[in-house]
């Protein structure tokens, strides 16, 4: 009975003196943070991304029920479920968690995750492909007339490898030689950006363009590359990574690799209800977009 009910999206109420099934009327949104405790819920694409989720969710009068998890101790997905706060869950990330991601997801079917392709992966899974974005980017700064390419960002966690990924497969295809002294590792955050962006700019290495692997670290370059007395594009050139709302209000506009970030959530709560009702839903992955404006 219990396969039965997770099977169609209910939860046993193990409290009862009798076996009774139970809905929340809810779904949970999750965000792994192990990778990266100080990145913050008010980061824009988490707030961009929880937002449309959570009118997809509303739309179909479903409650919200967000969750940040920074924890990395073993059992925290099944201590969720267990909770029974929620009919359904919607991960965003897949983090570190690859391995408890997994764990579940033979047992536990109402349950998408956004995210990358990742050998051996067994969880209903959402994303854009990251390796051809980062392609875009490099090819595109290249066209430009760019050669000393900058990468800014992490390069561990799922999205970010694939994205690093696509910028050294895009640097091999026009043949300019990968510099591992232009991989600038940033934590995810606006304030680390700018202090990756400072010691570079310190440390004399010569370099025309910057990828990095958000919108938020490519604002966080621009605006510190200005205050440094350089001219983007002119001097510099910066491409980002999600078309977040702020891409195209900066100054200048930034040229970006645009994730369908409406269309993701949309398509991963569709996947949810289906799978909420027992029907089988594959993984998708989106295409993107290069969205070309003033910063390169």
């Amino acid at each position: 009975m219990v396969e039965i009910a997770q099977t169609h999206g209910y939860v046993v109420n193990q409290s009862a003196r009798s076996l009774r099934l139970r809905k929340t009327d809810t779904i949970g949104v999750i965000i792994p943070l192990a990778h990266e405790a100080g990145q913050m819920i008010s980061d824009p694409f988490f707030l961009e991304m929880v937002g449309r989720l959570a009118d997809e969710i509303t739309r179909r009068d479903y409650l919200v029920l967000l969750n940040k998890v920074i924890t990395t101790e073993p059992g925290w997905l099944d201590r969720i479920i267990q909770s029974h706060r929620a009919d359904g869950l919607l991960i965003i990330g897949q983090s570190t968690q690859h391995e408890a991601l997994n764990s579940v997801a033979d047992t536990y079917r109402p349950m998408v995750v956004w995210g990358v392709p990742i050998p051996d992966h067994r969880y209903c899974l959402v994303g854009s492909d990251n390796h051809e974005g980062g392609r875009l980017a490099v090819s595109h700064l290249i066209a430009r007339g760019r050669r000393r390419i900058a990468f800014l960002g992490e390069i561990d966690a799922p999205e970010a490898a694939q994205r690093f990924e696509g910028y050294r497969k895009g640097l091999e295809e026009a043949g300019v030689a990968f510099d591992p002294a232009l991989v600038i590792r940033s934590h995810y955050t606006r304030g680390d950006a700018q202090n990756a962006m400072e010691s570079l700019l310190a440390s004399g290495v010569e370099f025309d363009a910057v990828f990095a692997f958000s919108d938020v670290l490519a604002l966080a370059a621009l605006t510190t590359l200005q205050r440094a007395g350089k001219s983007v594009p002119r001097d510099v050139a910066v491409v980002g990574f999600d078309d977040i709302l702020l891409a195209q209000h900066s100054a200048p506009p930034l040229t970006t690799i645009r994730q369908d970030l409406e269309a993701g959530a949309r398509i991963m709560v569709d996947l949810l209800f289906r799978r909420m009702e027992g029907v089988a839903s594959p993984s998708t992955i989106s295409p993107v977009e290069l969205v070309v404006r003033e910063s390169a």
